[in-house]
């Protein structure tokens, strides 16, 4: 702007008036800028979200922090899966124990030991909400208690199911559900006690570190860690160790089963190393905490939620339903095999001197409606014991070298 025209007095004075316009312009514009307490300021500062909302569940909404609407549509995808199969599972198992009682009277174990992996894989993808919203005097015990007990509850199916497979006898039969709740109710003391202890007893307010949040998890760890060595176990006696006494069709699903729950177990070792050494060490040292916390932890709760689904729930429904998994919790039926014609009467008991039929008939062949499945169909009277039934062999007089004669040698 030229301001020729204008002395030096009046030039300052000038001066000094823009300046104090453009004061209070920026003073008026800063007391009408939206706050977040407002409608019209959410609306703006968190753009998705509908007037009014608590600023706690803004990340479900906000389009700026996409990662909360992703992971948001992935947990809910994910429990909406759980859900439907376990479900399904029950179902089915209530329709397959009415119509055929006998043959499916012992899959109970192996009902109750998928639908607990189940339900603790439809709360992992539940309580990723707990870490989606923001930290709150509500959703702080939640974090505390069901991240642990959850994958306590999950680990602990993989671990039993591991020693049920490799023929534990601890782990058969209703041992593998009861060796699951004996694991598991472990980490819900370990969980009850720091609670009770910290807001109970201290009455402190749920704030913790992420450190001590870890260490909470040490026993999940644990479970983890045996787990993964056991299904190393088993992969290699199933897969790489070749036995000859069990039929080929038994080795391939034994096989499969050890890859996919190797491949589980291994794919969470590596989610939990990754988000606790990030948790622990990586966002302090990229400057990233506490903004990069709850992202760490709710991208390890579904992707951790998904491989147990994929690797392992969906799977041993799968191998139920078909009736692959027969061997771990159904006894063999022996009937057709100990005693084929069980049903025609007269064969059912053992006769003995002239009651027996075969007695009785003097070497004739039994009656058509009693008559002995092994029968060969020939009769003492058909073989001539003056006969010889013996194998012809070569004879020879040559005893120095009895094989020249048969071999046409000179």
């Amino acid at each position: 702007m030229n301001m020729s025209f204008l002395s030096g007095k009046h030039k300052s004075v000038f001066l000094l008036f823009l300046h104090l316009s453009c004061l209070c312009w920026s003073t008026i514009n800063s007391s009408t800028k939206p706050t977040p307490s407002s409608n019209l300021t959410l609306q703006d500062v968190f753009p998705g979200c509908k007037p009014g909302l608590d600023l706690s569940y803004t990340y479900l909404c906000d389009r700026q922090a996409v990662w909360g609407i992703v992971l948001e549509s992935l947990a809910s995808s994910g429990f909406l899966v759980s859900v439907g199969v376990l479900v399904g599972l029950l179902v089915w198992s209530l329709w397959a124990c009415t119509s055929s009682r006998h043959h499916y009277s012992s899959i109970g174990s192996t009902v109750a030991c998928i639908s607990m992996f189940m339900l603790a894989t439809a709360g992992i993808f539940a309580v990723t909400f707990a870490f989606i919203i923001r930290l709150t005097p509500q959703t702080c015990p939640t974090r505390l208690f069901l991240f642990g007990v959850l994958f306590s509850l999950a680990f602990s199916c993989l671990l039993a199911h591991s020693l049920a497979l490799q023929g534990f006898a601890a782990a058969r039969s209703w041992g593998e559900p009861a060796l699951v709740l004996g694991l598991f109710a472990v980490q819900v003391i370990i969980a009850v006690e720091w609670l009770i202890l910290v807001l109970v007893r201290d009455k402190k307010p749920c704030q913790y570190s992420q450190e001590e949040f870890a260490m909470l998890l040490i026993y999940v760890l644990c479970l983890l860690a045996i787990s993964s060595i056991l299904s190393l176990r088993f992969l290699y006696q199933s897969c790489i160790t070749y036995h000859f006494s069990y039929p080929r069709a038994s080795q391939m699903l034994g096989c499969t089963q050890a890859t996919m729950l190797c491949l589980t177990l291994l794919l969470s070792v590596c989610i939990w190393v990754v988000w606790i050494c990030l948790l622990t060490w990586g966002n302090p040292k990229m400057d990233r905490r506490p903004q990069w916390d709850d992202p760490v932890l709710s991208v390890a709760l579904v992707a951790n939620g998904w491989v147990l689904l994929l690797g392992h729930g969906l799977p041993q429904v799968a191998y139920l339903c078909r009736g692959e998994a027969k061997s771990k919790g159904i006894p063999l039926s022996f009937t057709g095999w100990t005693s084929p014609n069980a049903e025609i009467p007269g064969l059912g008991t053992l006769k003995e001197g002239k009651e027996n039929g075969s007695f009785e008939n003097d070497g004739r062949r039994p009656a058509s409606s009693v008559r002995s499945p092994y029968d060969s169909g020939l009769s003492l009277k058909e073989i001539d014991s003056n006969k010889d039934y013996s194998i012809p062999r070569p004879t020879t007089t040559n005893f120095l070298q009895p094989y020249d004669e048969y071999y046409g040698s000179e």
